[in-house]
């Protein structure tokens, strides 16, 4: 076989070694993607019973109700619209978590249309503040970070 034969067959190997392994990491991946929705894209399209997915929105004020195992939160998540999704969450809620506050839920949609959420991400506006420095100046604000950071260089 001549040498210009032997680097065309090469070239093919490898380019059916590279199109099978994007294939084998993709078909590997399929049940690890996790799909984002909106309020009113659940409620139009939702997905299946039980496949991972982040449902974003704002949390309805007035919705926020725990259950008598103090762990247990249901809420509603709302979007651009009126739909609203009902959300279950197990679990130590974090600190940014309030009504009217932006939120991410990652779980899944149950079959009686529950939200099911394993894991609750609290977003916060551009103005966000810390509690420690809440009611102070910009210039107190900066005399405290500045003291918290004295000795960590």
């Amino acid at each position: 076989m001549k040498a210009k034969h032997q680097r065309l067959v090469l070239v093919v190997i490898a380019l059916i070694a590279i199109v099978g392994a994007g294939l084998l990491a993709a078909w590997s991946l399929r049940n690890q993607a996790n799909y984002f929705y909106l309020p009113e894209q659940m409620a139009a399209t939702p997905p299946e019973v039980g496949q991972a997915v982040r449902l974003g929105g704002m949390v309805q004020a007035g919705s926020i109700k725990t259950a008598a195992d103090g762990v247990t939160v249901d809420f509603m998540v709302t979007g651009n619209t009126t739909d609203a999704i009902p959300v279950r969450y197990t679990g130590i809620l974090p600190d940014l978590f309030v009504e009217n506050s932006g939120v991410v839920a990652e779980g899944s949609l149950g079959a009686d249309g529950v939200f099911i959420a394993t894991n609750l991400l609290a977003k916060h506006d551009e103005n966000y503040v810390p509690k420690e420095l809440e009611g102070m100046g910009t210039a107190q604000a900066a005399k405290v970070a500045a003291e918290t950071t004295v000795g960590l260089d």
